[in-house]
């Protein structure tokens, strides 16, 4: 396992060389000046490629192998009866909301994009809002894309139908809310979601009779990526509707109900 980890760390430092050349050519060619704080960027440097190093290490010994195995296990014959079978797979899909609707709320690119709306919006966003539409739109998205790869449906029913919903959508909500709803989609595949997602479709694309690990096993990441998009779009549809029918004040004793 220590080889294993020095292995990871070694390439991690040969991907992130190439962004180090570019951003030094940059600075000290282009435009001609020295790197401000240089031993603080040093030392960030160094917590990044362990970072990146310790994080990948732990998807390779952790994530994907608990992902697989609750996938297995949770599609068992000896568990459900038949795999096969579309309807005994109650618990799988709860697996997969639960695990869905979790690794998204901790997810540390929606939390920021969530603080950045909220800020630039002035709270008329609610930071808490956008991550649980995300959440929720991720969640369903691995209840649809369990149960596509326990049916064998092709994908691409799935994200025909997802992005005509999408483009219905963006023509009726609000227009404020419309590219926050697709960066939303974006940030879900991301460094927390994406390796539990992809050991689930795998797990179970390799458990079920007659699905392929290569043909079925991938495809939840990007119905992760689709349904968010929906679910914010419809959140805000909803909060505008709400407001709209809500009335502005409530009519006191003795005053008339037309009053302004």
């Amino acid at each position: 396992m220590l080889l294993d980890l020095l292995r990871t760390i070694a390439s991690t430092v040969l991907d992130i060389l190439p962004i180090a050349v570019i951003l030094l050519f940059f600075q000290l060619v282009v435009l001609r000046r020295p790197v401000p704080h240089l031993p603080q960027v040093l030392l960030g440097s160094v917590y990044v490629v362990l970072g990146l190093g310790l994080f990948l290490f732990g998807l390779e010994y952790a994530l994907f192998p608990i992902g697989e195995s609750m996938a297995r296990q949770l599609t068992a014959p000896d568990f459900i009866g038949d795999p096969a079978d579309w309807t005994r797979h109650g618990w799988t899909y709860l697996f997969a909301f639960a695990i869905g609707f979790s690794t998204t709320i901790a997810e540390p690119s929606l939390i920021a994009v969530a603080m950045k709306a909220r800020d630039v919006s002035g709270g008329a966003v609610s930071a808490w809002g956008l991550r649980l539409a995300v959440a929720f739109g991720v969640a369903l998205s691995l209840v649809v894309g369990t149960h596509r790869i326990v049916t064998g449906t092709p994908l691409h029913f799935y994200m025909i139908a997802g992005y005509v919903i999408v483009i219905v959508q963006t023509m009726f909500a609000p227009k404020m809310i419309v590219p926050l709803a697709y960066d939303s989609g974006g940030v879900t595949t991301s460094t927390v979601t994406v390796p539990l997602v992809a050991a689930l479709g795998l797990g179970l694309a390799s458990t079920v009779p007659g699905r392929s690990a290569v043909l079925d096993g991938f495809g939840l990441v990007a119905l992760a990526s689709l349904f968010p998009m929906i679910t914010v779009m419809g959140y805000a549809q909803f909060v505008a509707w709400q407001s709209r029918h809500e009335p502005d004040t409530l009519p006191q004793d003795g005053e008339r109900k037309d009053a302004p």
